[in-house]
């Protein structure tokens, strides 16, 4: 049986309540994610009551319960938070989502249309009158500030810069800035190419669409899948040309080497381009830095290893030659150093800086290249955080009305590490990272990509 169509065939609450058993039984996130993780806690929390009253869990407990999984990718199981998005798009099939969360998510479309006249919608947004209505347009916390939008957007000042045209006859990089540095924080994507292009190499800026991450985190699988159809038709050209993808947010490369390929393995396509046999499945996996095989027997596994994701519809090898092809740009850039490529010509940059880690970069299993990168520029004092932390931003959950408490809570340790560092400035991958550092933190807060082209200006 199609393992995907009998898991649509359960309610989302029988989906949540198989989550609830099976982790019970476990018990391992009960102490390894207590304080960077709001789902686990309540999980465990709901099941100790149903123990000791006899109250079963309700349907309302356990609506409550999948909005709190902000698909951090900090617990062991990858499966689990599959299955948390799974219920909660059956929820959202069945109730439709809030119009304040289109509204929040919706970055792209925001920013185009608040992006016109950017002076206008900046001045609102801190109007003492017409602020708390947008708030409440958009359900969020009346603590949070809408974030402003730039004169102009990253896309816009690429497109006059020519790179949305590819030159021809250079093999280029194709560059996916995300909505982020797209729209929000175009400095970024500007030090990208800067970074790149002082490195001599050709940037590409194709047509693109928001990676899909927010769509996922919502359970709305229609729009999810439509951004990521759309994403792929404007990639894939690319990957066929030769060129390498880079990202230079943490979230959207995640989403792109790790979630989008999800399953793909396990097709009879992919199997097949392998050379995989008629009893064997060959089942790709990394050892020391090196993708290697592991053989499995057909027969045996078949039934459960399936292409049966959210994302089966769009063709296997398609995801797979975008994924294999995707590079995080701190993990690009370490690898030209590692060939010799990479400039290493850095005027000084006089600063006392702290770095984190986030979520989503950590879960790419690609070591810290950015830091490695920062501690060649001369004059520069850099710190990491230590340990297993999360900012508690969860992408636009820490806006939600509903989530601003958890979001606190969840980042107040880290608070605390970068309070004691006491640094100039914090740098991080993750600019919805950034949003929550401005939100809680006296510091200014950079992406390392704004720091490296701060070096090479300074020479």
């Amino acid at each position: 049986m199609d393992d995907r169509n009998s898991k649509q065939k359960k309610s989302p609450q029988e989906i949540l309540r198989g989550i609830i058993d099976l982790c019970a039984d476990c018990d391992t996130c009960s102490t390894l994610l207590e304080e960077e993780c709001v789902f686990f806690p309540e999980l465990y929390r709901l099941w100790n009551n149903e123990k000791e009253t006899g109250r079963p869990i309700s349907d309302e407990e356990l609506r409550h319960l999948v909005d709190l999984c902000t698909f951090c990718g900090l617990c062991p199981c990858p499966r689990i938070p599959a299955d948390v998005m799974e219920a909660k798009s059956g929820y959202v099939a069945k109730e439709g989502l809030p119009t304040s969360t289109k509204l929040l998510i919706d970055v792209p479309r925001m920013a185009k249309v608040c992006g016109t006249i950017p002076w206008l919608y900046n001045a609102l947004r801190k109007n003492k009158t017409v602020a708390p209505l947008l708030r409440k347009i958009t359900d969020m916390h009346p603590d949070r500030e809408l974030p402003a939008l730039p004169d102009q957007s990253f896309f816009q000042w690429a497109e006059k810069k020519g790179l949305s045209s590819r030159k021809e006859g250079h093999k280029s990089v194709t560059y996916f800035a995300g909505c982020t540095a797209g729209y929000l924080f175009p400095q970024v994507g500007r030090a990208a190419v800067e970074v790149l292009e002082h490195n001599g190499v050709s940037v590409y800026v194709p047509k693109q669409e928001c990676c899909g991450m927010p769509y996922l985190l919502e359970g709305d699988l229609p729009t999810l899948l439509d951004r990521v159809k759309a994403n792929v038709d404007h990639l894939l050209p690319c990957v066929n040309k030769g060129d390498e993808l880079v990202g230079s947010c943490s979230t959207c490369n995640f989403f792109m080497k790790k979630v989008m390929k999800e399953r793909a393995c396990y097709s009879d396509e992919y199997q097949k381009s392998v050379g995989a046999s008629e009893q064997m499945m060959m089942i790709p996996d990394v050892k020391e830095g090196k993708k290697i095989f592991r053989n499995v027997h057909k027969a045996q596994y078949q039934r459960v290893l399936k292409d049966d994701g959210y994302f089966s519809s769009i063709p296997p090898l398609d995801r797979v030659a975008i994924s294999e092809a995707f590079n995080d740009l701190g993990e690009y850039l370490a690898r030209l150093h590692a060939e010799g490529k990479l400039s290493t010509k850095f005027g000084k940059v006089s600063e006392r800086l702290v770095y984190f880690a986030p979520c989503h970069q950590r879960e790419q299993k690609i070591g810290t290249p950015y830091l490695d990168l920062l501690r060649l520029i001369p004059g520069i004092e850099i710190d990491a955080t230590a340990g297993v932390d999360c900012c508690g931003m969860g992408g636009n959950f820490g806006y939600k009305r509903t989530f601003h408490e958890d979001s606190m809570s969840i980042g107040r340790p880290l608070q605390q590490k970068i309070k004691k560092l006491n640094p100039q400035a914090i740098v991080t991958d993750c600019m919805s990272c950034k949003l929550q550092f401005n939100h809680t933190l006296p510091y200014p807060v950079y992406h390392p990509l704004e720091i490296l082209a701060m070096a090479y200006k300074n020479l």
